[in-house]
């Protein structure tokens, strides 16, 4: 199916893959993109060095188009926005800051730019720093979250922007494609579901986690530092819960124990496999996530539950969503 937003990044369906840093590497990248979506190298706060590895692996297994994500806050961020020119990478997705130092060098190399927001305010910022599209992230993603929901933030930006949004947090079946789409939104991002991808690098025992997930299994942790992060319930969030209501008391030694607890959390479950002991970020649809296949299979499976779903539809509300933004702009 054709939206503004396959024309835009030139893909064949307008799903993008989540950027899971630890997680999304060239294996999964490229693997996204073969399928016809646009796979994400998720480049976190890994060295430049690895970065660059893992774009010249993913290019020499796909000619399609990938993106890489760029965390603005870290310290290399500035060396790893001149890599994306250098490498010519064909989209940047961006959190955690503002991509407007980055952009005229990023325009210029032809390269597109789409930063996730959590608010219709730095939406509408987005779009003034020259931005092409935007992604609209709700609470119900997993990793770092805002505080709106997918429901109420999507309508929210496609009505303040005039460029094609991206729906993201709450996305695993064709199901949710078909609900963002009816809320105005062009195209998904989809994390969660990738995790049991068989591209997928994640330890077993992460992939395992995810599959045996119920509906009330995330909880959110970090709002006492202000970042808060959703993943899964285990012996880890359970106590980092518990020293956060130390912290927030003002007891120090539980603040100390927090801040030695959460580092490294991520890649103790998703590199060692320490599913206890790690922090295992992961949506709320992993309740919907019940087999491993491949990312071919899982685009296919998407776009064809939501082609049932939306009788044949889809495509109509595509294009409806594109000239209610037209007739904004």
């Amino acid at each position: 199916m054709e939206t503004r937003l396959t024309s835009l990044l030139g893909i064949e369906k307008p799903i993008i893959q989540g950027a899971m840093a630890w997680i999304a590497n060239a294996s999964l990248a490229s693997a996204v993109s073969e399928a016809g979506g646009l796979g994400v190298i998720a480049c976190g706060s890994a060295p430049v060095s690895w970065v660059r590895e893992q774009i010249q692996e993913a290019r020499a297994k796909t000619s399609k188009p990938f993106a890489c994500n760029i965390m603005l806050m870290n310290p290399e961020a500035p060396d790893l926005a001149q890599l994306m020119v250098d490498e010519h990478v064909e989209a940047v997705t961006t959190g955690a800051g503002s991509p407007a130092p980055y952009m005229e060098m990023w325009k210029s190399a032809g390269i597109k730019v789409l930063p996730v927001v959590a608010s219709t305010a730095l939406a509408k910022k987005m779009e003034r720093t020259g931005a092409d599209a935007i992604i609209a992230e709700g609470q119900e993603a997993g990793g770092h979250i805002g505080e709106l929901t997918t429901m109420a933030l999507t309508p929210a930006v496609c009505d303040s922007v005039s460029l094609p949004v991206v729906t993201a947090g709450g996305v695993a079946d064709g199901r949710g494609m078909v609900a963002a789409f009816a809320l105005g939104a062009e195209g998904v991002q989809i994390g969660t579901r990738f995790l049991v991808a068989r591209e997928c690098t994640v330890a077993e025992e992460y992939k395992e986690k995810i599959l045996a997930a119920g509906d009330a299994d995330t909880i959110v942790t970090g709002r006492f530092g202000g970042h808060p992060v959703r993943q899964l319930k285990n012996a880890f969030s359970r106590a980092a819960k518990s020293l956060e209501a130390g912290a927030s008391a003002g007891n120090a030694e539980s603040v100390a124990q927090l801040e030695e607890m959460l580092a490294g959390s991520l890649k103790r479950a998703a590199i060692d496999g320490d599913v206890k002991n790690g922090s295992v970020m992961a949506g709320q649809v992993a309740a919907l996530v019940h087999e491993e296949a491949t990312a071919l299979e899982i685009i296919d499976e998407i776009l064809a539950e939501a082609e049932a779903w939306s009788m044949n539809n889809l495509q109509q509300m595509a294009d409806a969503n594109a000239k209610h933004a037209w007739k904004r702009s």
